[in-house]
C-alpha cells in the first residue's frame, strides 16, 4: 500500500495546518485584540492558500490512481473516496480565488463585530458586497465543474448530495405547517403565564452552571474549553475543542442553551473515530448532521421536564445560594419558560417552533444573492419583507437585529443555513430512535446521567465519521431515511400535548 500510505501521510500534514487554522479562527473570535485584524486576515488567507495548494498538489492525482489499485480495507477505501472528493472540489478553484475570498471574509467578519453593534449597514454593505462577488465567482467555477447550479455547488459543500430542489420541497412543507401551528401555540400559551426568574445572574455564576451542565452532558475538559465571543460557536479540532457563548446578565437561559447547543457540537467532535480524525474520512459527516447533535442536546433533551428536574436545584443553588420553594423556580414554570413560543427578531434566541422560519428566510435570500436576482444593497428591505411575512414583525431600520445579526454571510458561509433545519429534523428522528432503544433514557436525563445517550450517539453517529453516507447512517440509527414527520410529531407532542 505504498501509494495509499503516501497519500495518507500527505493528508496528515494537511490536517496539521487545518488544526492551526481552526485555533487561529477561534482566537480571532474570542481573544484577538482589534488591532490584530488586518495582520490576522493576511495570515489566515496565506494559510488557506497553502492548504489549498497542498490538497491540489500535482502528485495527489497519481497517488489516488495508484492507491485505488491497492488492497484496502473498508475504512481506507472510504478515506480514499473522501480524499478524491476533496481534491476534485479544490482543484476546480484557482488559488487566486481562495486568497481573495480569505482576505475578503476575514475583513468583513472583523468589521461585522463593530458595525453590528453600531447598527451600521452602510459601512458593512461594501465589505459584504466584496464577499458576495467573490463567492459568486467561486460558485460559478464549481457549478461549471460539477454540472449544477452555483447555489447547489455551495450547498453540496456542507450537505453532500442535497440540492436546493430537495430543500425547497422540505421547506415548502414546513412553511405550510409552522406559521399556523406557531399562532395556535402562542394563543394557547397566552393562558399559561410564565413567572419571572430573579437571582444573581452574574457572568461568573452563569459560567459555573454552564460548566456543571457541560460536565453532566459528557464534555471532556481535558480536550476542550469554554470562552466568550460575539456569536456562540464550536471550533478547534477533536483533541482541542473550543466552544463559546455570550452572556446576558438579565437572563441566564440564553447563555445556558447556547452552552448546551455548542456542547452538542463539541461532543460530536470529541467522539469522532480516534484512528481516523487526521484524515478526511474521520471528519463529521455533514453540517446538518453536526447541527443535529447540538439540537439533540439543546432542544430534544435539554428542554424536557426530565432535564429540568436535574437542572432546577442546581440553578437555584448557584443563582440563589440555596434550594428554593419559590414557584418561579419550579419545574413546571421552568418548562413553560424553556418551551415558550414567541415571534422574535433573533435567530439564535428563537424557539424551536419559529426557528425554521428564520432559516427559511435566510435560505431564500442567499439563494437569490448567489443567483444575482437579489442585490446586496437590497438585503435590508428584502429581509424586512420576509420577516413581516413569516413572523409578523418588522426589522425596518434595525440592522443589528435584522440582516446584520448573523456572522455567516460576512464569513462567506453561503449554503450553510439550510443545514440548521435539516439538523432539527435529524435530531428529532434520532432522539425518537434513542428513546426506543436506550433503556430508561429519560430517567437517566432526570438524574443528569447522559452516559447512555452519549454511548448510543457514539455508536450510531459520532464514531462513524464519514464512513457512511447520510442515508446509510440514518437507516442504521433509526431504520428509515430522513422524514420530516418526526419533527412535526415532536413539535405537536411537546407544544400541543404539553409533555
Amino acid at each position: 500500500m505504498n501509494q495509499y500510505n503516501a497519500l495518507q501521510a500527505h493528508f496528515d500534514k494537511i490536517y496539521d495546518f487545518q488544526h492551526l487554522g481552526a485555533i487561529c479562527g477561534w482566537d480571532e473570535a474570542a481573544m484577538m485584540p482589534a488591532g490584530g485584524g488586518e495582520s490576522r486576515a493576511r495570515a489566515m488567507s496565506t494559510l488557506g492558500v497553502l492548504i489549498h495548494e497542498m490538497v491540489t498538489d500535482d502528485k495527489v492525482p497519481d497517488l489516488l490512481v495508484g492507491a485505488a489499485a491497492e488492497a484496502l480495507d473498508p475504512w481506507q477505501r472510504a478515506n480514499l473516496r473522501e480524499i478524491s472528493r476533496a481534491v476534485v472540489s479544490a482543484s476546480a478553484v484557482p488559488s487566486s480565488i481562495v486568497e481573495k475570498l480569505g482576505l475578503a471574509t476575514s475583513r468583513c467578519e472583523q468589521a461585522w463585530r463593530l458595525h453590528r453593534a453600531e447598527n451600521n449597514w452602510s459601512a458593512m454593505e461594501p465589505l459584504l458586497q466584496a464577499v458576495v462577488d467573490i463567492t459568486r465567482e467561486r460558485a460559478q467555477i464549481l457549478a461549471d465543474a460539477f454540472g449544477c447550479s452555483p447555489y447547489d455547488a455551495l450547498l453540496d459543500e456542507y450537505e453532500p448530495g442535497v440540492t436546493s430542489a430537495m430543500v425547497d420541497r422540505v421547506f415548502a412543507d414546513l412553511k405550510g405547517f409552522l406559521p399556523e401551528f406557531a399562532a395556535q401555540v402562542i394563543n394557547q400559551q397566552a393562558a399559561e403565564p410564565v413567572l419571572p426568574l430573579t437571582g444573581d445572574f452574574s457572568i461568573d455564576k452563569q459560567k459555573a452552571l454552564g460548566v456543571e451542565v457541560m460536565t453532566a452532558l459528557g464534555f471532556d475538559f481535558d480536550h476542550g474549553r469554554l470562552d466568550i465571543s460575539h456569536h456562540p460557536f464550536c471550533g478547534g479540532v477533536p483533541d482541542d475543542v473550543r466552544i463559546t457563548t455570550r452572556y446576558n446578565t438579565g437572563n441566564f437561559v440564553e447563555s445556558l442553551m447556547g452552552v448546551i447547543h455548542e456542547t452538542g457540537h463539541a461532543m460530536y467532535e470529541q467522539g469522532l473515530p480516534a484512528d481516523w480524525r487526521r484524515q478526511p474520512v474521520g471528519e463529521a459527516l455533514s453540517s446538518g448532521t453536526h447541527e443535529s447533535q447540538s439540537l439533540l442536546m439543546e432542544m430534544q433533551a435539554g428542554r424536557t421536564r426530565e432535564f429540568l428536574q436535574f437542572l432546577a436545584p442546581r440553578a437555584q443553588r448557584i443563582f440563589l445560594g440555596h434550594e428554593s420553594n419559590d414557584p418561579a423556580w419550579s419545574v413546571d414554570n421552568l418548562h413553560r419558560l424553556y418551551t415558550r413560543v414567541e415571534r422574535s427578531h433573533i435567530r439564535v434566541d428563537a424557539d424551536e417552533v419559529t426557528y425554521p422560519l428564520h432559516v427559511i428566510l435566510r435560505y431564500e435570500l442567499e439563494k437569490d444573492l448567489i443567483a444575482g436576482t437579489l442585490k446586496v444593497k437590497d438585503i435590508p428591505d428584502a429581509w424586512d419583507a420576509k420577516m413581516s411575512e413569516y413572523l409578523d414583525i418588522s426589522t425596518a431600520g434595525n440592522f443589528t437585529d435584522g440582516c446584520l445579526q448573523d456572522v455567516h454571510w460576512p464569513a462567506g458561509l453561503f449554503g450553510y443555513f439550510p443545514t440548521y433545519t435539516l439538523g432539527a429534523m435529524t435530531a428529532a428522528q434520532l432522539f425518537a430512535a434513542a428513546t426506543r432503544e436506550v433503556k430508561d433514557l429519560h430517567g437517566g436525563i432526570s438524574r443528569g446521567d447522559f452516559s447512555q445517550l452519549l454511548a448510543w450517539l457514539r455508536d450510531k453517529v459520532h464514531g462513524q465519521g464519514k464512513f457512511l453516507s447520510f442515508d446509510e447512517l440514518m437507516l442504521g440509527a433509526t431504520g428509515e431515511t430522513l422524514d420530516a414527520k418526526h419533527f412535526k410529531q415532536h413539535l405537536t407532542q411537546r407544544y400541543q400535548q404539553r409533555t
